[in-house]
C-alpha cells in the first residue's frame, strides 16, 4: 500500500505539472504575457511538486493576476531583448571575417549572462514577497547569481542544451517550455538551500 501511494502520488504529481504546463502555453500566446505567466508557474511549482495544496489551477490565477501588473512591462522588455540578442546570434554564427569572433565573443558571455539572472530570478521569485518589483527582483536575482554562480552555470548549459533540443524536436515545445527552465530553477534553489549557512558576519558583499 505505502508503495502504491507513492506512485500515485508521482503520478498526480506529474499530472499537476502538465496541467500547469498547458495553462503556461495558452497564456504565453500574448506575447504580453508571457513572463508574468512564467513567474505565476514558479510560484506555484513548490506546491505541485510538494503535493500539498489543492486547487492549484486557483493558485495559479490568483499567482497570474499578481504577477501581472507588477512584471508585463518588465517582461515584454526582456522578451524583446531576447528576440534581438537570438538573431544577433544567428546573424553573426553565419557572417564570415574576423569580426564575427569578437562578435560572438561579446553576443555569447552576454546571453549566459542573461539566461542566468532569468533562472536566478525564477530561483528566488517562490520565496519573494507579495510587495516584490522588477528593481527589487532584479537585485534579489543579481545577488543570487554571485553567491550561487557554479549551481547558475550549471542551468544556464541545462538551459541551452534544452533549447538546441528544442530546435530539432518543436514539438517539445508544449510539454517544457515553462516547466524546464521552472524546475531547473526550482532544483537550483533547492540544491543550495542545503548547503550551510554561513553567519550573516561571514558574508561579504
Amino acid at each position: 500500500m505505502g508503495r502504491s501511494n507513492v506512485v500515485l502520488s508521482k503520478l498526480s504529481m506529474v499530472g499537476d505539472l502538465l496541467m500547469l504546463q498547458l495553462v503556461f502555453v495558452v497564456l504565453s500566446v500574448g506575447v504580453v504575457t508571457l513572463y508574468p505567466a512564467a513567474f505565476a508557474l514558479q510560484r506555484v511549482l513548490p506546491d505541485a511538486i510538494g503535493q500539498e495544496h489543492p486547487q492549484l489551477l486557483r493558485r495559479f490565477w490568483r499567482q497570474f493576476r499578481w504577477a501581472f501588473p507588477r512584471f508585463w512591462l518588465a517582461g515584454l522588455c526582456l522578451y524583446a531583448g531576447s528576440i534581438a540578442l537570438a538573431f544577433g546570434l544567428l546573424f553573426w554564427v553565419q557572417t564570415g571575417g574576423p569580426i564575427r569572433i569578437a562578435a560572438l565573443a561579446v553576443l555569447i558571455p552576454l546571453t549566459g549572462m542573461i539566461v542566468g539572472l532569468y533562472l536566478s530570478a525564477l530561483a528566488v521569485l517562490p520565496r519573494a514577497g507579495e510587495d516584490v518589483t522588477p528593481r527589487s527582483l532584479f537585485r534579489a536575482a543579481n545577488l543570487f547569481l554571485l553567491q550561487h554562480s557554479l549551481g547558475i552555470a550549471g542551468g544556464v548549459i541545462a538551459l541551452l542544451t534544452w533549447f538546441a533540443l528544442l530546435s530539432q524536436l518543436p514539438t517539445l515545445f508544449l510539454v517544457g517550455s515553462g516547466l524546464v527552465p521552472a524546475l531547473l530553477a526550482y532544483w537550483i534553489s533547492r540544491t543550495t538551500d542545503r548547503r550551510p549557512k554561513k553567519d550573516p558576519d561571514d558574508v561579504s558583499i
